[in-house]
């Protein structure tokens, strides 16, 4: 196993849910912490709670730094209108996360890396920063050069999730075009999200 996904694991057992809805998680079978002492439960409080909703959802987008996290959130804050709903905007405009929606990886962790490792367009131009900020009309595409890798042809023959609404996808081309940046109740998380628990872990 390797550490990625060792990490990964341990942020599911952690936090006892299935972040990302896979039918492998071990929290299927054990829904206790990791650990000698992982079986121990404890009330949280308020600032467990909220730790808890923050560490949640920057988990479910993959290697996100606390200070990038923490970007995020203060930008939210100054945009104009609710700051949960722009902190999903945000996050949901990441081009490592729109990858991972229109399908063409299976997990978030790998889109990271595909997108490092140069095997994405936006526009027609090679983008290989995760954390590029996608815009609404955007066209993403794999590159003809990536299309029959194994992992990409496992991805979008998988039947463990669907593209949302927010976006439309083309599996024969590959490609597919951000529509419009979606409010928090048209993202399809597999677990409960509670983005102003962020809100409130931030303002304290």
């Amino acid at each position: 196993m390797t550490k990625r996904q060792e990490t990964k694991y341990k942020i599911n057992r952690r936090l006892g849910v299935n972040l990302w809805g896979r039918p492998k998680s071990p929290v299927n079978t054990r829904d206790y912490g990791p650990g000698q002492h992982g079986q121990r439960r404890r009330k949280p409080s308020d600032f467990g709670l909220q730790l808890q909703g923050k560490q949640k959802l920057k988990g479910y987008y993959g290697n996100i730094s606390e200070k990038q996290f923490h970007r995020y959130y203060k930008e939210a804050s100054q945009a104009k209108g609710d700051t949960s709903e722009n902190l999903i905007g945000l996050l949901e405009r990441r081009l490592d996360a729109v990858v991972y929606r229109m399908k063409f990886v299976p997990t978030v962790f790998a889109a990271r890396q595909f997108v490092n490792h140069g095997h994405v367009k936006v526009n027609g131009k090679r983008v290989n920063i995760p954390s590029y900020r996608v815009k609404e009309g955007d066209i993403i595409e794999v590159r003809e050069k990536s299309r029959q890798l194994p992992m990409v042809l496992l991805a979008i023959e998988s039947t463990e999730r669907d593209v949302p609404e927010y976006m439309e996808v083309n599996f024969n081309k590959l490609q597919g075009q951000f529509i419009r940046v979606p409010k928090f109740d048209d993202v399809p998380y597999p677990v409960q999200m509670e983005p102003n628990l962020v809100i409130e872990y931030y303002s304290r």
